[in-house]
């Protein structure tokens, strides 16, 4: 007995300070914004407590709509995006000719910063001396799009960046989970009469079905919360028409000093994102996972 409670206390004594770092850098922060969200506060002002005030402007403020709509697409490109990561997993593994220097080339914007990556594609985008205009020009666009200025293309434009830059991180785990799939599943598969497209939709897919769930969370969730590529390359603009939570959360509270809504806004932000984790979880469960 002696030994056991010996056991279980060194065991907290291990845990106990990583529990603690989780409680200060993460819990508490949490508790702290949805306290600041009761708050009206400019920041050097005392604060005043207005109870549920915040959020209630929050439920009736169409920008925070909007910009909540614009997160909500970006994640539904982002998820979308997903299955072309796969496709591509699947051609590395499959040992074509090349893959190793594929491996190595789209492993490169997992290396550079959202702001170096949002000045880049800003000069890329760029109405005058942007190579990808320059390009459409030269075979004979007289007009090409504004993509950073136009209201109703900058989403669009913003989001193309956002699946390169991403693309390492999920190409290799997908690549990673495809490479652990067992080779003799894949062998009697094939054995047994199955085409490549079978063995890829029938045998693989259902095997990394739990990692591409987890990604979908990653995808998702990450989309809801996005800010500083946006941020870098629009500022949330052209009137409001790439504004996402995040910025719409940063504005408030640090343009115009408004922290006390800002902090609803984050909160809100926490509980949307909660809320999509979830979901996703009930969706794609498995009659195992509802069973345990």
């Amino acid at each position: 007995m002696k030994a056991v409670m010996s056991n279980r206390a060194a065991i907290a004594m291990y845990v106990l300070p990583a529990l603690l770092l989780i409680m200060v850098i993460i819990y508490v922060p949490l508790v702290l914004t949805g306290y600041y969200g009761m708050m009206d506060w400019k920041g050097f002002a005392p604060m005043k407590f207005i109870g549920l005030g915040n959020y209630n402007k929050l439920i009736h403020d169409s920008m925070f709509w909007k910009s909540t709509y614009h997160s909500v697409l970006l994640g539904i490109f982002s998820t979308l995006s997903l299955f072309i990561y796969l496709a591509v997993s699947m051609v590395l593994a499959s040992q074509i000719k090349g893959a190793n220097l594929f491996r190595k080339i789209y492993l490169i914007p997992m290396l550079l910063s959202s702001v170096a990556i949002a000045q880049l594609w800003s000069k890329i985008y760029d109405p005058a001396n942007g190579m990808l205009n320059n390009l459409l020009m030269a075979f004979g666009v007289e007009n090409p799009p504004l993509w950073l200025s136009d209201p109703n293309i900058v989403l669009y434009s913003i989001f193309v960046p956002i699946v390169w830059q991403y693309a390492g991180f999920y190409i290799i785990i997908y690549y990673a989970a495809l490479k652990n799939v067992s080779e003799e599943v894949v062998e009697a598969a094939t054995i047994d009469g199955a085409t490549a497209w079978q063995v890829a939709t029938r045998v693989k897919l259902p095997l990394i079905a739990p990692v591409f769930k987890v990604t979908i969370i990653l995808a998702l969730v990450g989309s809801l919360k996005y800010f500083d590529l946006i941020f870098v390359m629009t500022g949330g603009g052209p009137n409001h028409a790439s504004e996402v939570m995040a910025s719409y959360m940063y504005g408030e509270a640090f343009s115009k000093y408004n922290f006390g809504y800002g902090s609803a806004i984050g909160f809100a932000l926490l509980v949307i994102c909660l809320l999509m984790t979830w979901l996703i979880r009930k969706l794609t469960a498995s009659s195992e996972d509802v069973q345990y």
